[in-house]
C-alpha cells in the first residue's frame, strides 16, 4: 500500500510541474481577431417569428442566409397566432397541420445546408405552452383581487365584488380584512384636480375622469400638472399605461404651494420587471406631501434605449401614461 501510495504522489507532483509551463503569448490582436471572427460557441442566437402561418419556402430560404450572412449562430422557430384575415400568404400554413410540418421538415433541412442552428420554442408566440385542449383552470394562473370599503363595528351581510377573470374561470383563495388607512378612499379621482401640461394646445383634463381610457403620450420633455381647490395629501402614485413604458416610471415628481415655486418630491424608481408585467398597475411610494399643485415632470434626457439594464427600458422613450394620486 505504502508503494502504491508514494507512486500517486511523484505522479501528481510531476503532474502539477508540467502545469507550470507557461503557454506561448497570444498575438497582440487576437481580442479583435475574436470580435472579427467570433467562435461558434459566441454567435448570438435569435427568435424567428413565423407570423400568422404566412411562411413560404423562398421566405424560409432567404431568412436563414440572412442570418448567415450577418453571423447569427441559431434561431429558435417561433410560430406566431394563426392565419391573419385576409391571409397575409395564400394558402397560409396553419400550425400543426401536415403542411405546416413539412415546411418544418424542409426548414431544417435548409438550416443545415446554410449553416445555421435551429430550436423549437415551446410555445405558440407569447403565451408558452398551450393549445385549445388546455382548459382555463389547466391554465397559467394569477392571482387577482377586488376591494370593497365598509363600515367598521357592525356585520357586512352583502355579497363581495367578484374581481376581473378570464373565461368564466374563479376561484377564492381569502378574504382579508383590514382597518383603512388614514386618507383610504381619497384620490385624485375623487378630488378632481384641474389637470394641465406644458404641451402646447393639449386639453389633458380627462386624466382626471375614472374609468378614463385615454392616454396621454409626449416624446418632448414637458410635464403634467394638478391642480387642486384644497391642499391635497399624497403619499402614492399609480401610473396607468396600456402597454410596459418606461418613461411613466421614472417621472420627477414636484409640489408647489402655489404654482409658481416647486419643490422637488423625488424621482419615480422604475421597477425590475418584464415587458409583460402589465397585468397590475404599478403603485409608486413617495414621501407624504401635502401641497396643491403637482407636477409629474418627463425627460427622457440619459435614458436613451438600451442604456438602462431593465427590460421594458428597450423600447421607445416616449411618455405615456395615465396618473392617479
Amino acid at each position: 500500500m505504502k508503494r502504491v501510495a508514494l507512486s500517486t504522489c511523484i505522479f501528481l507532483l510531476a503532474f502539477g510541474g508540467v502545469a507550470q509551463v507557461r503557454p506561448k503569448p497570444a498575438p497582440k490582436d487576437a481580442l479583435k481577431q475574436a470580435f472579427l471572427h467570433p467562435p461558434e460557441a459566441a454567435k448570438p442566437w435569435v427568435f424567428w417569428y413565423w407570423m400568422q402561418d404566412a411562411v413560404s419556402r423562398e421566405g424560409i430560404t432567404a431568412d436563414l442566409k440572412a442570418m448567415k450572412q450577418t453571423g447569427i449562430g441559431g434561431a429558435y422557430l417561433m410560430p406566431i397566432k394563426g392565419p391573419a384575415n385576409p391571409p397575409y400568404l395564400t394558402p397560409p400554413v396553419v400550425q400543426l397541420s401536415p403542411q405546416w410540418w413539412a415546411m418544418v421538415k424542409f426548414t431544417m433541412q435548409e438550416a443545415d445546408r446554410i449553416g445555421v442552428k435551429l430550436a423549437m420554442h415551446d410555445c405558440d408566440g407569447f403565451a408558452l405552452a398551450g393549445g385549445p385542449w388546455i382548459t382555463p383552470e389547466l391554465s397559467m394562473q394569477k392571482v387577482v383581487w377586488a376591494k370593497k370599503m365598509v363600515e367598521g363595528g357592525k356585520t357586512y351581510r352583502d355579497t363581495l365584488p367578484t374581481p376581473a377573470h378570464y373565461k368564466d374561470y374563479y376561484r377564492d383563495i381569502e378574504v382579508l380584512a383590514y382597518p383603512s388607512p388614514k386618507g383610504a378612499g381619497v384620490s385624485s379621482y375623487s378630488a378632481r384636480p384641474k389637470v394641465t401640461t406644458s404641451v402646447p394646445n393639449t386639453d389633458v383634463q380627462y386624466l382626471s375622469e375614472p374609468n378614463n381610457k385615454k392616454s396621454f403620450s409626449t416624446s418632448d420633455a414637458g410635464w403634467v400638472q394638478l391642480e387642486f381647490d384644497q391642499p391635497f395629501t399624497c403619499r402614492s402614485l399609480v401610473i396607468h399605461t396600456t402597454a410596459s413604458n418606461y418613461q411613466s416610471e421614472r417621472l420627477l415628481v414636484e409640489a408647489s404651494d402655489d404654482g409658481k415655486t416647486f419643490r422637488s418630491v423625488g424621482r419615480l424608481d422604475p421597477p425590475r420587471h418584464g415587458w409583460q408585467d402589465g397585468d397590475a398597475d404599478i403603485t409608486n411610494d413617495i414621501p407624504a406631501t401635502t401641497a396643491k399643485y403637482f407636477r409629474f415632470v418627463y425627460d427622457k434626457t440619459g435614458s436613451e434605449p438600451g442604456s438602462e439594464d431593465l427590460d421594458f427600458a428597450k423600447w421607445r422613450s416616449d411618455l405615456q401614461c395615465f396618473i392617479e394620486g
